[in-house]
Formats: C-alpha cells, structure tokens, sequence
C-alpha cells in the first residue's frame, strides 16, 4: 500500500445511500486511506453515521454542486488524491491503478464518447490544447506536482462553465463546455500542463456503466464482477437512473448495492427503514422488483436499437432530471 494516498467525494442527502455504498466498497477491498467527503446537505443523523468512517468537510456557500468536485482535495490535499463519484462501487482493490499515479500521473477512465475541441484553448485561457483520449471524470487519480498544478486549473477554471448552455440544460451542442467540468478536465490534461506520457488512460470496459451489457457477478459477498472473457472491471459507474430514488431494474450495481447497504460485514450499516422495499431481502421486496424489472430492461435495451436522430431529438428527460438533483 502506498503511503499519502486519499479518496475524495462529495454528498447531500439525496445521494447518501450511492455514497454508503462507495464507502462500503471501498473499505471491503482493504482500502483504509482516509476518505474526504465534502458536505453540500447533509442531515445531522446523516453526519453521525458516516463520521466513523469519512472525514467531513463543508462545501463553500454559495458554490454550484458541479463546480465542487475539486473543493476537498484542493482543502486537503494528499500525494495519491483520488477523486471519484459516489454513484460507483468499487469491484476490486484499485491498488494498481494507484501504484500507475503514484510519482506524477494523471490517470482515468476512457469515457464513452470522443470529444475534443480546440476553442478550449482560448475559452480557457490555455497555451494550447492537442487532441488526447477524452476521459470520464468519474474517476481521477492525480499525484506529485503535476497532479496539484492539474488540480489547481481544473478548480480554478471551472467557474468559466455556463450551466445554461450545457447538456444538462439547454444543450447547446457547439458551446464548447457542453461537459461542465470533465470538459474541462480534458481540456487541462489536453494542454502542455500535461505530458503525454503523464495521462494514463484506462480502458472503458473496466468502469462500465449501467446496463453493464455483458457483465455479471461471481462473487456477490467479494462484490466480483467479470465479462465473459474472464476480465473483471474496478468499478461500476450508476451515472444515469439512480436505483434509491426511483424504481428500476434490479441489475448488478442494485444488487452489489443492497448487500453493501445491508451486509454484516459493511462499516457503515444503512437503516433498513431507509432502504427502499424493493431493494430489501424478503418475498415482499422479490415481488416489488418483478413489477418493474422487465419493463425497466426493456427500455434500456430498446436504446439501442432506436435510430440516433430520433434519440437526439427526444434527448433523455430522465438523465437531465438525475444531474439537476
């Protein structure tokens, strides 16, 4: 285990159940580094069951919660920061991804679409920017000198994003911070801030997201996960559908979910009464999950096969609704 080395995330009470979750995770795989949570709405029950386990820290006022995701570690900083999303749960010790940041890396995740654009330059007041792997923000892995100076403009430049403009809200598709912050996030590790051989990128199937199209689990108390070829992924990003704030399939990321909510070996034990019926152990919790499974599949699986235009044009109400939350 490498010394110096600290998780960051950030929760209101609406994502706390994701944020146990990760917790969780993250501790089941011997992961004892100290975890930094900034605070953006917590209850005073909520700070006392996690406290145990994170070190708390207030979000400034004021401050949008998509501008924050660089508070904590900027407030707290370690050698090996690791910044990640309490929507995801962690499948396996993430020891060799810390081990490729330590001395001086930036390393993430491949994120699902190629984006570069070269107005990042002059929007953010960079030298210049080359086209590079475009990466998730989910999960970044920052280190030594390079990683504060990546993390000093990452904070400093993000105040530059126009909400109003992005995808969330009126998609403008030529505004050139379309992403937010993992737009500007690429356009930092895209500049000479960053050299090439600094940006490790790792392969999208080991962080994949929901519906985890050929994946399962083998090993569900281990939380284990593998594809068909044997690989296994680090994690499971839940970017979309969150499954505690409405019904929904009851896939792999539900499940690992529940037994990190509800195992006896967990550190942070989630109220049962806290825990939504259909995401309980019981008949009644079984029947619940039948009545929204198939028709939940169904509409993940039909995305696939409906025509891009008429997607663009319907655009995803459900994913606006889950990030203006």
């Amino acid at each position: 285990m490498i010394d110096g080395v600290a998780f960051y995330c950030m929760s209101s009470d609406l994502y706390l159940p994701g944020a146990i979750g990760l917790i969780n995770s993250l501790r089941l795989h011997g992961h004892d580094e100290p975890i930094y949570l900034l605070d953006c709405g917590l209850s005073e029950a909520h700070r006392e069951l996690l406290a145990g386990e994170v070190k708390l820290v207030t979000a400034p006022a004021g401050v949008p919660p998509y501008l924050l995701k660089t508070a904590a570690p900027r407030s707290h900083p370690a050698e090996v920061m690791v910044l990640i999303d309490v929507d995801m749960v962690v499948t396996r010790p993430l020891d060799s991804l810390i081990e490729l940041a330590d001395g001086g890396r930036v390393v993430a995740f491949k994120d699902n679409i190629d984006r570069f654009v070269e107005d990042w330059a002059s929007v953010l007041d960079l030298d210049e920017v080359r086209a590079r792997p475009y990466v998730s923000s989910g999960l970044v892995m920052l280190s030594g000198r390079l990683g504060a100076e990546v993390l000093r403009l990452w904070d400093e430049r993000q105040d530059r994003c126009d909400y109003a403009l992005s995808w969330f809200e009126r998609r403008v598709e030529d505004y050139p911070l379309l992403f937010l912050d993992q737009d500007v996030l690429n356009a930092v590790v895209s500049s000479p801030a960053v050299a090439e051989q600094d940006l490790v990128v790792a392969d999208k199937r080991l962080a994949p997201h929901q519906p985890y199209h050929g994946l399962r689990i083998i090993d569900e108390a281990k939380l284990r996960c593998a594809y068909r070829d044997g690989s296994e992924p680090y994690l499971l990003h839940q970017y979309l559908d969150k499954p505690w704030l409405r019904p929904m399939y009851h896939g792999i990321y539900s499940q690992l979910l529940s037994r990190l909510w509800l195992g006896d070996d967990v550190a942070i034990r989630f109220p049962e009464s806290e825990v939504p019926l259909r995401m309980r152990p019981g008949r009644r919790a079984w029947a619940s999950r039948k009545c929204f499974n198939l028709q939940d599949l169904i509409r993940w699986y039909a995305r696939d096969v409906v025509p891009e235009w008429v997607a663009r044009r319907r655009g995803s109400p459900r994913r606006v609704a889950g990030a203006r939350r």
